[in-house]
């Protein structure tokens, strides 16, 4: 493998976890508070308000049934305006992130309403405030399933990331596009495939591991 090629792979290694990273911390941003926000007004919550939560729960499902190339496009319009263009890394984010923060939010979901409901009562039964529950007993219990949750997260946004190659965003996929499918470079195809692989598995085994200890 030429020297050209690794320079090549390398940056767009690099292009690709900037992505991923930043569209991550944006579902965790923005996906952690909506989970909450489900758990604590769904009937029997902390603040129960059935009504809300069940719109809130229909506008999350309609936010994650979009295929994310059809919302690639859709976005175009939106993309421009917060990144001020539509192609590159900086401007994938964007689509990546809206596409996270729903999808995070239903995985947080599941690992909030895990959480063992006789320690709500006690810490309520002790006059606890609502966000003392969230603070020192929703969170903290929910932890090891939120670190799981998020690292799902970051696999498949890997996986989007690459697609997101398809509109010129830079990053592994966009190298597999340009210069291994259109200049027929069996090469750069399969290198690619084999570094979205070992990234994905490092993130599998960096999170269970994380998970593991903090159960």
């Amino acid at each position: 493998m030429s020297r050209l090629i690794l320079d090549l792979i390398l940056h767009a290694t690099v292009e690709t976890m900037e992505m991923v990273l930043a569209s991550g911390l944006i579902a965790v941003i923005g996906g952690l508070p909506l989970a909450i926000l489900l758990i604590a007004t769904a009937p029997g919550g902390i603040l129960p308000l059935p009504a809300f939560s069940r719109a809130l729960g229909l506008v999350i499902d309609a936010a994650r049934a979009v295929p994310f190339m059809i919302l690639l496009v859709l976005l175009i319009p939106v993309t421009r305006l917060v990144a001020g263009t539509a192609l590159g890394t900086g401007a994938a984010i964007v689509p990546l992130s809206i596409a996270a923060v729903p999808y995070f939010a239903r995985i947080a979901e599941v690992s909030l309403r895990e959480v063992d409901r006789n320690l709500v009562d006690a810490v309520r039964a002790m006059g606890g405030t609502r966000w003392m529950v969230i603070r020192f007993v929703l969170l903290p219990e929910a932890l090891p399933g939120l670190i799981s949750g998020l690292t799902v997260t970051l696999v498949t946004l890997v996986g989007a990331s690459a697609m997101a190659g398809v509109i010129g965003a830079g990053g592994l996929g966009d190298l597999a596009i340009r210069y291994g499918y259109q200049r027929f470079n069996t090469t750069i195809m399969l290198s690619v495939v084999a570094v979205l692989i070992a990234l994905v598995t490092l993130m599998q085994a960096v999170g269970n591991g994380l998970a593991r200890r903090l159960r």
